[in-house]
């Protein structure tokens, strides 16, 4: 009865986890959508200012130079903002990691301990079959450390790769 009850708590922690991490994820879409709705805010009212510049120009000269002037700004804003819908994307990968790492650790110790109790209870109970687990979920673990230090390494030198182009 004990391990259904913590089978059960196991369950409830996992959906827990699963909407904190659904929450990250629209939180992050939100700021995505903020940076682009703001993107598109500042261009609309900069092509317009700009066509009017452009309108009131005396001489060919001056069209030329607001067109270009223009396009820099522009550009600086979409290179701006692209940056920092990156910097976001990295920055709620890494909490997705840390999270995931957090409920994969609890998890594993929880899922551990109900096994051993559930081992212990069978009839001539085999240690050998507890061991074998333990050594499964001890390889699972070593495997995804490796996964997530793999995917550290990536995102920070994508970080320092983004960081150059500036």
């Amino acid at each position: 009865m004990a391990n259904n009850e913590q089978l059960s708590e196991i369950q409830r922690r996992n959906l827990e986890a699963a909407m904190r991490l659904a929450q990250l994820s629209v939180d992050n879409a939100q700021r995505i959508m903020a940076l682009q709705t703001e993107l598109a805010q500042a261009m609309l009212g900069e092509s317009i200012e700009n066509a009017r510049a452009q309108a009131s120009a005396k001489d060919p000269q001056e069209v030329f130079t607001l067109r270009a002037r223009y396009a820099q700004d522009v550009s600086q804003k979409l290179i701006d903002t692209a940056s920092r819908m990156a910097s976001l994307g990295n920055e709620a990968r890494v909490e997705f990691s840390r999270m995931l790492t957090e409920q994969l650790a609890s998890g594993n110790q929880e899922m551990t301990s109900v096994f051993q109790g559930f081992i212990q209870n069978l009839p001539g109970g085999n240690s050998q079959i507890l061991e074998s687990v333990q050594m499964a979920i001890s390889n699972a673990n070593k495997a995804f450390d490796q996964i997530v230090q793999a995917t550290t390494a990536n995102f920070e030198a994508a970080q320092k790769t983004t960081g150059k182009k500036k």
